[in-house]
């Protein structure tokens, strides 16, 4: 983490070791997007959204859960109004606050992040960031320097690999030193239900040159560049081979914008409703979260992969990765 607590790593072996329950509440806020990227499936099926009475008591369950830390990200969500007022609830019952935004509109909102603990912030290039996501770099940039020295720990800048931004690495590592935030980086995920064409276009295919640009960015993390990635991580990513047991029901929980729990971000199944209560769907749903898991061929979202690592003990990656 970016700054280690004892009392918050207590509350989180406390909950996730001996209660075996996850410690992250992960909560789609909302189901629009003010950005319609290629690659990304979430804005293509709008749907129902939890009213704020509904959020509150799903927040009042978790906190009963045990549920420490509270997580609001997609479809986009600063497009939702009331978010201060989600967060400002999360915050009360003592959870960790994150966002994770595409920051279009984070100089808008920037006045509503008080009590947000940790943003990320989505940066996929600099140069060809506008193919990437339809709109200006400098859009962006402006944005994340506007709300950098309002939080209260570093902003993330959280790069997705392609085969689009491949020559825009170093450029991208060398800029968050130079303005002072962290940056991570993932190699892109291709859903099923996106057109083969346009991974055809945006994949990762040219397997040389992306392999020598993860091993440059393994260079900068040992010379001290702001990269919060572990090397066991980036060495696994180098190959894209996956070497990890996955826990990610052992550490997130997954709510979606209508209330629906869902095992992952891959596996989109319904296990339950939040409405049914959180614990009860939990419980119900163990075999199926573990055939789920065990017959999953893996991912390399790096905050399901770095915490599974981190939950196995493996002591580089305590060590090396720095975000919550």
């Amino acid at each position: 983490m970016s700054k280690f607590s004892p009392t918050l790593a207590a509350r989180a072996i406390w909950q996730m070791r001996v209660r075996k329950r996850p410690f992250v509440l992960s909560h789609a806020v909302n189901s629009k997007c003010n950005m319609s990227c290629s690659f990304c499936e979430y804005w293509k099926k709008p749907g129902d959204e939890m009213s704020l009475d509904d959020i509150f008591r799903m927040l009042d369950d978790a906190h009963s859960f045990g549920i420490g830390a509270y997580n609001a990200w997609t479809v986009e969500p600063l497009l939702r109004e009331d978010l201060p007022r989600i967060l400002a609830y999360a915050k009360k019952l003592g959870m960790i606050t994150s966002l994770i935004t595409n920051g279009k509109l984070l100089k808008e909102r920037i006045n509503d992040l008080d009590d947000l603990d940790y943003l990320s912030v989505s940066v996929d290039g600099t140069k060809s960031y506008k193919e990437i996501r339809g709109i200006d770099f400098e859009i962006i940039l402006d944005a994340i320097m506007a709300v950098r020295d309002k939080l209260k720990n570093h902003l993330l800048m959280n790069c997705v690999i392609s085969g689009k931004n491949l020559d825009d690495i170093e450029e991208l590592i060398q800029l968050a030193q130079d303005i002072d935030v962290k940056i991570s980086f993932e190699p892109l995920y291709e859903f099923r239900g996106i057109k083969e064409d346009v991974w055809g276009n945006m994949g990762i295919r040219d397997m040389e040159k992306y392999r020598c640009k993860v091993d440059r960015i393994i260079e900068m993390k040992k010379a001290g560049y702001p990269i919060i990635n572990s090397l066991t991580y980036l060495k696994m990513i180098k190959e894209l081979k996956k070497g990890y047991n996955c826990h990610v029901n052992d550490l997130i929980l997954d709510v979606t914008a209508d209330g629906s729990i869902e095992n992952c971000r891959i596996h989109r199944e319904p296990l339950g409703n939040v409405e049914d209560g959180i614990v009860n769907v939990w419980k119900s749903s163990k075999v199926r979260q573990k055939e789920l898991t065990e017959n999953c061929e893996g991912c390399f979202f790096f905050g399901y992969v770095e915490n599974s690592l981190m939950y196995d003990l493996n002591l580089e990656v305590i060590q090396h990765y720095e975000w919550m």
